[in-house]
């Protein structure tokens, strides 16, 4: 709930001032930039920071006719106003060790004025001035809102430069520029604003008035500005201006302007006449100026044209996450009290949601009232004339988390009037159970008296378009309706995809159609063993996933090819050399605590993050690995070798092998509850147990786990399950 607030908020601000903030970082890399090449070239001194008015004054004097003003820039230059040898006027920037003239000053482009213009006003005055305070104000609070989001990503504050987990280029690129810039970019909103406020007097106005001053009716002697002891202690690098007397005359002075107050000085003995000091608010605003215009630093003007590239890049992949997260997000036209059709949709990762808002998209294009909503959001719907459920199968059968409780709540749901029915189930014929929560959801609805079946069960296998189209024109036909069958309205393949090389391969054998296969990622990723990769296959934005085992920098994969398996077929038929697209997906429920001992169960192609994990072993943990197969094939030869030389290396402490056929004749299972005492003591002393293999292997292991806890643990199963001690990736 907290992260749908900042969320919302932060997307709220972004909207709403997103068209004055793209015109703000546009002017404002172009007035960095000017920033920057106004001090090249540079007409600083090397000895500047030590120079001090009595070293300069005197020297400036000398080089001219007169001298009305010295003024100190941001840049450090040193600009003298007055008259030349031969009486001329002149405005030169002058070196302070020397008095002479080494360069002029350049006005301002016609260019940089209007982008200045249209930075602080946007060519409205005092109106747009108060549109660009209001909206420096709203990039101070997105600046708030997205730490807070970044904080809460990471999992606390200490985390905040933590990996940033592999979600898409968008999404990292929008956080690790986040990260990375939310400083400056809060100096720029929180300058930006105070200047805002400064400029309509919001603050008390400041005007010097220095105090009335007494003058002898004739000049005291002339002393040497070089012994002014006023002078001697006031560095150059802290003036702003100094107004020169304009004759000999007693009541004439120096004004000079320094950084943090005001000063007259005597001109005949560099007395202190009198002394303002400036209140904190024009401290507070010459500061805002510094930090907000980079005038005073190169460095920092580079910084502010990095900032204000970055908030063009937040835009961008802000607004891009955002449309991508709404896509496949449910949102009704009309309330669910007025809809005469209804479609429930049962997801676990927001694939099956995608053909679902395809489908109610036409439907309400069509002048349909449609309601979309959860499984777990079945209630009775009093107009309601036909329900379409949509619903995936997750596990060995079982129900989606959004749909968990649909089975108890159609037992309660009851209609006045007959109302059609469709069902659709999206699985993967991989898997025994085949949409099986499907089926099973197909025959409560018929045990409905009100159900009245529309179109019988359809059951799309891999995500496959053909499939979902084919239901499209069975549902058309009966319902005399006009659904696209366009395949491209329901391609939902990922655009972030990621170029793999293959550097390896094994062959299959007869006895063994088990393959391994290596790749190297074209560009330089994070991922670790136990996260997917994800495959494409085809064209109809099927995926495939394959855990990884990181072995190298290179992801090791261990794949068992079936008979016409478009992923296992498609990845097989790679040969070394061959490039294809593929994305990393992080797997954190499968990550591995660091430097805790590890208890590794799996079965097939489930050792592939195994074998990741203890080639990465260098500190040598405890790592007990076990592992089952049929039969002994060369692969799995080829394994046990590997483990013989991981545990000559002490990067794997056991090596326990099941071959269900031959050998020991015995299951993974069976060697798990031989080994009860070894795993209940790495339980006890904070270990952990991963399981990686099929769904059938996983449920048996975890039925051998509960009575290991109960028999030889001071806790129980569920106690070490909520402390993430056991860890399962199965499929």
């Amino acid at each position: 709930m907290t992260l749908s607030i900042w969320r919302y908020a932060h997307f709220t601000l972004a909207v709403v001032s997103s068209l004055f903030l793209v015109l703000a970082a546009g002017t404002g890399i172009i007035l960095a930039t000017d920033a920057v090449g106004q001090k090249l070239p540079t007409y600083k001194v090397e000895n500047f920071e030590e120079l001090t008015l009595s070293d300069v004054i005197p020297v400036v004097k000398d080089s001219f006719l007169e001298i009305s003003e010295l003024q100190v820039t941001h840049n450090q230059f040193v600009i003298v106003k007055g008259l030349d040898e031969n009486g001329d006027e002149i405005v030169a920037i002058v070196n302070p060790n020397t008095g002479k003239v080494i360069g002029k000053p350049e006005k301002e482009s016609e260019f940089i004025q209007w982008v200045t213009s249209l930075h602080r006003s946007l060519f409205l005055h005092d109106t747009g001035r108060i549109f660009i305070g209001i909206n420096a104000f709203l990039l101070l609070l997105i600046a708030i809102s997205g730490f807070f989001l970044v904080v809460q990503r990471q999992h606390g504050i200490k985390r905040f430069f933590a990996t940033i987990p592999n979600e898409g280029w968008n999404q990292f690129i929008h956080v690790f520029t986040g990260r990375w810039m939310l400083v400056p970019i809060f100096i720029i909103a929180i300058s930006g604003t105070y200047l805002s406020l400064n400029r309509f007097k919001w603050f008390d106005e400041f005007k010097i008035n220095h105090q009335e001053l007494s003058f002898p009716k004739e000049a005291p002697e002339q002393q040497e500005i070089k012994s002014f002891k006023s002078f001697q202690s006031i560095k150059l690098s802290e003036v702003q201006k100094i107004e020169f007397p304009f004759t000999d005359d007693v009541e004439e002075f120096y004004k000079v302007k320094l950084t943090t107050k005001e000063i007259l000085v005597n001109q005949f003995d560099g007395t202190i006449l009198s002394e303002v000091t400036y209140p904190k608010t024009v401290l507070l605003e010459i500061l805002s100026l510094d930090l907000h215009t980079g005038r005073s630093s190169a460095i920092w003007a580079v910084v502010l044209g990095i900032a204000s590239i970055s908030i063009l890049i937040f835009i961008y992949t802000g607004f891009a996450l955002s449309f991508k997260r709404m896509k496949n997000k449910i949102k009704n036209t009309f309330k669910a009290e007025e809809s005469t059709i209804i479609i429930l949709v049962g997801s676990e990762n927001g694939s099956t949601l995608g053909f679902a808002n395809a489908f109610f998209t036409q439907l309400i294009q069509s002048g349909k009232k449609v309601f979309l909503t959860e499984m777990n959001q079945l209630n009775h719907f009093p107009k309601a004339e036909q329900i379409v459920i949509f619903t995936a199968t997750h596990g060995l059968g079982e129900a989606p988390s959004n749909a968990s409780n649909f089975e108890k709540l159609i037992q309660k749901t009851t209609f006045n009037n007959k109302v059609q029915t469709c069902v659709v189930g999206f699985g993967s014929t991989n898997y025994p159970d085949f949409c099986g929560f499907a089926k099973k959801v197909e025959k409560l609805v018929k045990q409905q008296s009100w159900n009245e079946t529309l179109v019988e069960l359809h059951t799309i296998n891999d995500k496959s378009v053909a499939d979902f189209i084919s239901w499209i024109k069975a549902y058309n036909a009966i319902n005399q309706s006009e659904i696209s069958t366009t395949p491209a309205l329901y391609i939902n393949q990922p655009k972030e995809l990621q170029e793999f090389s293959v550097i390896a391969k094994t062959t299959i054998l007869d006895d063994c159609q088990t393959y391994v296969l290596s790749l190297k990622p074209k560009k330089k990723l994070k991922f670790q063993s136990g996260d997917l990769l994800a495959i494409y296959p085809g064209n109809e934005g099927k995926e495939r996933l394959y855990s990884i085992g990181k072995v190298d920098e290179n992801i090791q994969l261990v794949i068992k090819l079936h008979e016409k398996g478009l992923g296992s077929g498609f990845m097989y038929d790679l040969n070394i050399g061959s490039v294809f697209k593929a994305r990393i997906i992080e797997n954190k429920t499968f990550h591995p605590p660091v430097n805790k001992e590890l208890i590794l169960i799996g079965n097939g192609t489930g050792i592939a993050p195994f074998l990741g994990l203890i080639h990465s072993n260098s500190k040598k943990i405890p790592i007990h690995l076990f592992i089952g197969y049929r039969k002994e094939t060369a692969l799995v030869s080829e394994f046990k070798a590997k483990a013989r030389d991981y545990i000559s290396f002490g990067y794997l402490s056991q090596f326990h092998l099941a071959l269900s056929r031959e050998g020991n004749s015995c299951y993974v299972t069976h060697l798990v509850a031989k080994e009860a005492n070894t795993i209940a003591t790495s339980l006890q002393n904070g270990g952990t147990v991963m399981i990686c293999g099929s769904i059938a292997m996983q449920n048996d292991v975890l039925e051998e786990l509960k009575k290991i806890c109960e028999v030889r643990t001071k806790h129980n199963f569920d106690f070490y399950l909520k402390k993430g001690q056991i860890l399962t990736d199965c499929y």
